[in-house]
């Protein structure tokens, strides 16, 4: 999955660089509704893999899972039953498969993975809402704010996964 996350940043920016250019010289609406989106687009994965980068740098994966920012709260257990995780979550990619893997890391090195993980994606979500911002130039707030929804949206479902796989990785810990 990294090498298909950064062919596809890499090509977002080069589509950027690309549209923003025809824009300069064309100046055509078509161009600039190509360009806001190519920008967005090259701005929510390369302030993806920049979030996953710095919490890389300065976390390495050592998380202490048993604050209370990672225990599961008595209502989740039912949201997920509602949400149906235990049906979708393993056909979720993910970025970095060799930091859940047992064979090669302790439970507890699995755990701490996790939750520096859910916390890359809850500050993803956060800064998925910065593109609204830019709507007050460029107008279309209402593309920018669906855009943010469904990239925040995403980004939950990986917090919702590390959330709810926790409590089943601490208990084989126990074990």
């Amino acid at each position: 999955m990294k090498k298909v996350v950064g062919a596809l940043t890499i090509l977002s920016v080069m589509s950027a660089i690309i549209f923003f250019g025809a824009y300069n010289i064309l100046k055509s609406k078509e161009l600039l509704a190509a360009t806001i989106t190519s920008v967005t687009t090259s701005y929510h994965f390369l302030m993806r893999l920049g979030v996953g980068f710095l919490f890389d740098k300065i976390m390495k994966n050592r998380a202490d899972y048993t604050k209370s920012w990672y225990q599961c709260r008595s209502w989740e257990k039912n949201l997920y039953k509602r949400l149906r995780v235990k049906h979708w979550k393993n056909i979720i990619p993910t970025y970095d498969n060799s930091l859940f893997d047992y064979k090669k890391h302790s439970w507890h090195d699995i755990v701490q993975a996790s939750c520096q993980a859910e916390l890359v994606h809850e500050v993803i979500v956060l800064l998925s809402f910065v593109p609204v911002i830019f709507s007050e130039w460029f107008g279309s707030a209402v593309v920018f704010i669906i855009t943010s929804v469904l990239a925040a949206l995403f980004d939950m479902s990986f917090v919702i996964i590390q959330r709810y796989n926790r409590p089943r990785i601490i208990k084989l810990i126990g074990r």
